[in-house]
């Protein structure tokens, strides 16, 4: 292990971090890194195991609230129909992506050219949805109907194709299925704590014995990175897309996925 692949796993930390929970896809991004930039772990874990980093960031974020919730279940009907909504949402992509794992890693997640053009029409989507005058129904994440929380599950499902985004076909299914802006935002962060501590579980199962102590070393450090960059990111999220939509983040999609279609076209 040199100091060269100790920075690139803190680069690649603080841009999973810095991209999990907004809509562009950190997923996306970090294969891409990884492959311009040619770093690997064994077992292509890595991409998996740092995102347990960003996820304790939102968890920090949001643990008074969570606290509160798991307190009042026992009592407290909108505790336990906001819980049922989660889990209705998290199971669709559950099943799809334990059933299509292997072919999810092994094959999506090396075609850069997919991932690009995910990258592009997915942010041709976010720009469309988000300029089109959606009359908001629900202003609270926590106040859903269990159907429409399921309904944005279903949409989460198209997430394992790499460059989607979890976050941003979350967020464009919450928006059609008539959150506000804030709402959307907010639930789509919900849901993301079981599903990424769901996909982490199931990968690190599976991968574990290929882990090396090196590798060990280069996760802790994207850990870390994910950890803070998670948490100054959702921090400042929520009231940046109340104010200003979504369209910042299709374009950056459209601009990141062009300029690796423009590298992969250099380097064929």
């Amino acid at each position: 292990m040199t100091l060269g692949k100790m920075l690139e796993a803190l680069l690649l930390g603080i841009l999973e971090g810095g991209t999990e929970f907004i809509p562009v896809s950190s997923t996306g991004h970090l294969l891409l890194a990884t492959h311009f930039l040619k770093f690997d772990t064994s077992g292509k874990t890595f991409e998996v195991l740092v995102q347990l980093g960003a996820i304790l960031g939102i968890v920090v974020v949001y643990f008074t609230r969570l606290a509160k919730v798991a307190f009042a279940l026992p009592f407290d009907p909108a505790a336990r129909r906001f819980a049922l909504g989660i889990i209705l949402a998290f199971i669709p992509a559950a099943i799809l992506g334990a059933l299509l794992h292997n072919f999810i890693k092994t094959v999506l997640f090396a075609s850069p050219m997919l991932i690009a053009i995910a990258l592009i029409v997915g942010g041709v989507i976010l720009i469309l949805v988000d300029k089109i005058a959606f009359k908001p129904r629900y202003d609270n994440a926590m106040a859903l109907p269990p159907m429409t929380a399921l309904g944005i599950g279903l949409f989460q499902c198209l997430a394992l194709i790499p460059g989607v985004s979890r976050s941003g076909s979350t967020i464009v299914g919450a928006l059609l299925l008539g959150l506000d802006r804030r709402a959307a935002a907010e639930f789509s962060f919900f849901l993301a704590m079981p599903t990424m501590l769901g996909a982490f579980v199931f990968d690190l199962a599976k991968n574990y014995k290929n882990l090396t102590m090196d590798d060990g070393v280069l996760v802790v450090i994207g850990f870390v990175a994910a950890f803070c960059s998670a948490l100054l990111v959702v921090r400042a999220l929520l009231d940046f897309v109340s104010r200003n939509g979504f369209a910042i983040f299709g374009w950056w999609r459209i601009v990141v996925g062009s300029a690796a279609l423009l590298g992969l076209y250099l380097t064929r």
